[in-house]
């Protein structure tokens, strides 16, 4: 997952409230239920010791909930009495909590947001394409493609004289698929897209994946639905869950082969709070692995102003010139470093195959270099 969104939870010094409440049983009919859920997310800051000025923001923002369409829920990060970012979740949390710490606790934002990607369908037909952008908040128009009309459709004759016709539509056909290749292309690039779902006949499919860059095959997936029908929502939550998983098995298997050492004594992957807060602060870190149930989740690390200032105990800091520190989570403080250092983060669920354990302790990295 791409953390550059996180960015402004890391521009301020904490202390930070961190709440997240669900939305999916909220309707414009229970405003009186929001409103009790933002009292009782604000009384909970306040007894773990926020600011009340915090506190009301974080209430204030709960309560304007009602107005909201989204389905699922929605996480807060709020300090001196402002609500700083506050993004939608992909899924509903199982319960509204609030955090007051030093850092921002943003792992179950990771988890609940999700790996969400972005898919855009292309409706292919011989005459052109439609595309929509689909995301976990619904489905946008994102212009398509109108290409040569005529001569489309072959004729049924046998006659030698209607050779040239018949390339004639072959040439419409080729021209119309490079068109829609290089406005799926295009699309692809601007808005980031990490999936690309085909739908149409099998010729028009195929035609336009094969003149697609070759660094968009991986992400192309075809739908089996005939030309003229809509993708339903199921089907393509259903490919963005495979394209996930397929990722997610993917990073695991990479991570386990890189944490063998070569002949040279060094590996590419690292788990475990020690070895993790070393890379963190030599900005080694390419990828976060972490399995929120893991035990080395919650194991307490101390951290100091600066991103790559945390270590195992308080002592190291100060041998390293830091005078002020506070203790915190080491996936917190891990994922800190990660933001600021422009690395990704990968939630790990339980892969078919692989141990339940990868990696151990819950916490692992790929290295930048060994």
């Amino acid at each position: 997952m791409d953390l550059a969104f996180l960015h402004p939870l890391y521009e301020h010094s904490g202390p930070w409230a961190s709440v997240y409440v669900g939305t999916s049983r909220h309707t414009e009919d229970t405003p009186h239920e929001r409103h009790l859920t933002a009292r009782a997310m604000a009384g909970e800051l306040a007894g773990q010791g926020a600011d009340e000025a915090t506190c009301r923001a974080v209430g204030h923002a709960i309560d304007e909930l009602r107005h909201s369409s989204e389905p699922h829920g929605r996480a807060l990060f709020a300090r001196g009495g402002e609500v700083v970012l506050d993004p939608p979740l992909a899924r509903a949390p199982q319960r509204d909590q609030a955090s007051w710490a030093p850092l921002p606790r943003v792992t179950p934002l990771l988890e609940l947001a999700g790996e969400d990607p972005v898919c855009i369908v292309a409706y292919v037909d011989r005459k052109g394409a439609d595309f929509e952008l689909r995301s976990a908040l619904g489905r946008d128009e994102a212009g398509g493609v109108t290409g040569r009309q005529w001569p489309v459709h072959r004729t049924s004759s046998v006659d030698w004289s209607e050779r040239h016709f018949q390339l004639r539509v072959e040439n419409t056909w080729e021209h119309n698929a490079a068109e829609i290749a290089d406005a799926l292309a295009v699309s692809q690039e601007e808005t980031g897209a990490d999936l690309l779902i085909l739908v149409g006949d099998d010729r028009e499919r195929h035609e336009v994946r094969r003149r697609l860059p070759q660094r968009l095959h991986p992400l192309v997936v075809e739908g089996s639905h005939g030309a003229g029908s809509r993708l339903l929502d199921d089907d393509v939550d259903r490919a963005r869950t495979e394209h996930v998983q397929a990722h997610a098995a993917a990073e695991l298997e990479r991570f386990l082969a890189a944490r063998g050492r070569d002949d040279a004594g060094g590996a590419g992957a690292v788990e475990g709070v020690p070895a993790l807060v070393e890379a963190a602060r030599e900005h080694r870190i390419d990828e976060l692995l972490i399995r929120p149930d893991g035990p080395d989740a919650h194991r307490e690390v101390w951290i100091g102003e600066d991103p790559d200032q945390l270590a195992l105990r308080r002592t190291e800091l100060k041998t390293l010139g830091e005078q002020r520190s506070w203790a915190a989570r080491a996936d917190d403080a891990l994922v800190r470093s990660v933001v600021t250092t422009d690395a990704e983060a990968l939630v790990v669920t339980v892969v078919p195959g692989l141990d339940d354990d990868t990696p151990v302790g819950g916490l692992g990295a790929l290295l930048r270099w060994k």
